[in-house]
């Protein structure tokens, strides 16, 4: 009944909210008056503004109405007036003309029939109707036709053009018009003359002949209309005065409506305990909030002077709580994404954590360039400093999404101004920023710098990559082969965590089964591969070696008994291959026979003696309740355990390949962005600077700061957001994140949204 009544009231007001849109007025956002708002006072001064208003709207309608007929009519005088004027006029001085010549000559060849006609008595003359009005323009034409076959052309139509548009009367729209006047004979003809304006909405008005007459209606109805303009805009006022006192209290009404029907919502779902008579809430709070809930609950029995207090009472249940992670407005955005993919079952690890860090990183690894991170800082920098205006505002759907994930983009942009300086590129451009190259010309004409090469002066350039390397011959070749080993140390890295947290919600489930049949074995798996990869190229990195890694991995599977020869990286290579090619085909099986057994061993002793009945003769429910969720228990598919962990170890294995290849995406996506940088600066910027000519080069920044922009700064944002995107839910998460769970939404306030109505 309650809801009812604050559905009711919210009808009301959306009502008020409605007519106030289309008079051009806002709600106000500031309150005049307090929250001591009675909601039975409320209700009945809703009821009664929502009468006045109604009122005040249906008498404006008929005042609209009756005004625009009234302007109707007042065309159809004038027009009909204008046309009777001008052959009234006609007639006469055909009648003058016909007068002269008789006079003058009486032929015997003058035609008998015509001055029959002329010297005939007017009384005997026929009398033709006439109806006049106005029909919409668009439907003249048809509107003319249809009269003539109705009546077989025993009508005379004239029509006068309107030139502004009038206000319809029944519509209420604005519609082009022509004024019409139709003379017929018979009564048979005048109704079918109606029906068809009728059928064509056209307006009839009455009209009459005599001049005197036209006059005096044009004056009355002149008089009418002004006297009904003044009672409008009256009426208009008195309605946009009381919409603004609407106005006033319009958002306090609407919060104070929306809580009560959230309260009253709540307390449906509560149970009544009939024997103490009181309601009886089951729900879930976290643990910090347990002592401010049971100071809320004191509190609002203090305020309410209840006799009875209420009573807070931890419950122990089997049902598995909602997750909650406690967020700001900086990690929520990292959440987010998270829980796109699917929400974290109670206290499982939290891949938002890491999120923060590895996403705008793995982000940066393909989009670095420090000139592009900083315009993608600046915008993001505007968002931040503006967010009290913008998270009042209502926004668009792209600009809020970009809103939403304005620190998401801040941390984007800074990594990619950290991974611009390694790879010292400034919109493609190389710059000595940690001091000069270590590399130098033989001699100081460099006249062989592009055939011999350079040679190495001084130290090592400190940070990032030497500037000389761009513009070389060998700068494609060196920065493929660093990213590409790059791309393949972080996937494995992540790949890696991915594993260790499994081991973590492993241990913290204690689940002692997944630790020894699938963590260990999918670590020694992995790193006996691709673990084994990633130590040959950092050590190929240090020591400078020629050696062919992918020689030593394809002839680790083919021939892992052959000597490597110069592809020997270090001492005892040869026997660590073979230990771990064998230690990762044992960890194959060692994922996939071992768990299913261990599973049904588990479930026999779990349920062992339990296929023999108790025997009880008591009547005790809960007791029989126990018994039967004792054999209440699924029986143990031991064929679908197999398959379901076969699936699961083809998965890892075929995966472990899989992933690590679709690491190499940083590598391709941070080549093309570089490549498509250089292009942009050395085929636009340097092509329009080399014409020496102000409007080409003017006209050259202007194409390269929206190719820039367009798809450098929008484009590849966009398709580098995506791939990191899916690195983290494919590569990394499903090493170890279920997501089956479903997130914690707390009764509050703050949170209902205009949709709950």
């Amino acid at each position: 009944m309650q809801i009812k009544r604050c559905g009711e009231m919210a009808r009301r007001l959306r009502f008020f909210k409605e007519q106030m849109k289309k008079a051009g007025l806002s709600p106000s956002t500031r309150s005049t008056t307090g929250n001591d708002i009675d909601l039975d006072n409320l209700e009945v001064k809703l009821g009664e503004l929502e009468a006045e208003l109604l009122e005040i709207n249906a008498n404006n309608e008929h005042l609209q109405r009756t005004y625009s007929e009234l302007l109707e009519y007042k065309l159809v005088l004038q027009k009909a007036g204008e046309f009777f004027n001008s052959a009234q006029s006609s007639a006469a001085a055909q009648q003058r003309q016909f007068e002269r010549q008789h006079s003058i000559e009486k032929s015997i060849d003058s035609p008998l029939l015509l001055e029959q006609e002329m010297t005939t008595d007017p009384s005997k003359h026929v009398k033709l109707g006439f109806v006049s009005g106005l029909v919409p323009r668009e439907k003249s034409m048809t509107f003319e036709r249809i009269l003539f076959r109705a009546t077989r052309g025993n009508v005379f139509l004239k029509q006068a053009v309107v030139n502004d548009p009038v206000v319809d009367p029944v519509s209420g729209d604005k519609i082009e018009k022509n004024v019409f006047i139709i003379f017929y004979s018979g009564e048979r003809a005048k109704n079918k003359i109606l029906k068809i304006c009728e059928a064509f909405g056209a307006n009839r008005y009455p009209f009459t002949d005599d001049l005197g007459k036209q006059f005096q209606m044009i004056t009355e109805v002149s008089g009418k209309l002004s006297e009904l303009k003044i009672t409008i805009d009256a009426g208009l006022l008195h309605r946009s005065s009381l919409l603004q006192i609407i106005g006033h209290q319009h958002e306090l009404w609407h919060l104070l409506v929306k809580k009560e029907k959230s309260i009253y919502h709540t307390l449906n779902m509560l149970s009544i305990d009939v024997t103490k008579m009181c309601l009886v809430a089951e729900g879930w709070c976290p643990v910090y909030a347990s002592n401010q809930i049971q100071n809320a609950l004191q509190r609002a029995s203090f305020d309410s002077s209840s006799q009875v207090g209420a009573i807070f009472q931890v419950l122990q249940t089997k049902e598995s709580p909602p997750t909650y992670f406690r967020t700001n407005k900086f990690t929520s955005a990292f959440q987010e994404i998270v829980d796109a993919y699917g929400v974290a079952k109670y206290q499982e690890a939290n891949p938002g954590v890491y999120t923060i860090v590895t996403f705008p990183f793995l982000f940066a690894v393909m989009f670095g360039d420090w000139g592009h991170g900083i315009c993608l800082l600046l915008a993001t920098l505007y968002f931040i400093i503006r967010e009290r205006k913008f998270s009042s505002q209502k926004l668009g759907d792209i600009v809020e999404m970009t809103f939403g994930g304005r620190y998401v983009i801040m941390m984007m942009a800074l990594f990619s101004i950290y991974t611009g300086l390694i790879y010292n590129e400034f919109f493609s451009v190389p710059f000595e920023l940690f001091g000069p190259s270590a590399y130098g010309c033989r001699d100081q004409s460099c006249s062989d710098a592009t055939t011999v090469g350079l040679s190495k002066v001084r130290g090592t350039y400190p940070f990032g990559v030497d500037p000389k390397w761009h513009g070389s011959r060998s700068e494609l070749p060196f920065l493929n082969s660093l990213k590409m080993k790059m791309s393949i140390l972080l996937g494995v890295a992540q790949m890696n965590l991915g594993i260790i947290l499994s081991y973590f919600n492993a241990k913290f489930f204690g689940d002692n089964l997944n630790i020894w049949y699938q963590f260990v074995p999918q670590i020694i798996f992995l790193n006996s591969l691709f673990g084994y990869l990633s130590l040959l190229i950092i050590v190929k990195w240090c020591t400078g070696s020629q050696a062919d890694l992918y020689h030593v991995m394809i002839y680790m599977f083919l021939s892992p008994t052959d000597d490597l020869g110069e592809n020997q990286l270090f001492f005892g290579q040869k026997f660590l291959q073979i230990l771990l090619l064998l230690s990762a085909l044992v960890a194959v099986p060692w994922m996939l026979f071992p768990k299913p057994y261990l599973l049904k061993k588990q479930h026999e002793e779990r349920h062992q003696g339990q296929s023999y009945a108790l025997l009880h003769g008591g009547d005790d429910p809960l007791e029989e309740d126990h018994h039967q969720s004792l054999h209440g228990h699924e029986e143990f598919e031991f064929t679908e355990v197999f398959v379901h962990q076969l699936i699961h170890t083809i998965e890892f294995v075929l995966g472990a390949v899989s992933n690590t290849a679709s690491y190499l995406r940083l590598w391709a996506l941070s080549l093309a962005h570089s490549e498509l940088s250089s292009v942009f600066y050395n085929k636009i910027l340097l092509l329009a600077w080399g014409f020496n000519n102000v409007i080409i080069l003017i006209i050259g920044i202007i194409v390269f700061i929206c190719a820039t922009v367009g798809v450098l700064l929008v484009m590849e944002t966009l398709s580098a957001f995506l791939h990191a995107l899916r690195l983290h839910w494919v590569e990394f998460q499903n090493k170890f994140y279920e997501g089956a769970g479903y997130k914690f939404y707390p009764f509050s306030f703050a949170l209902l949204s205009e949709e709950d109505e």
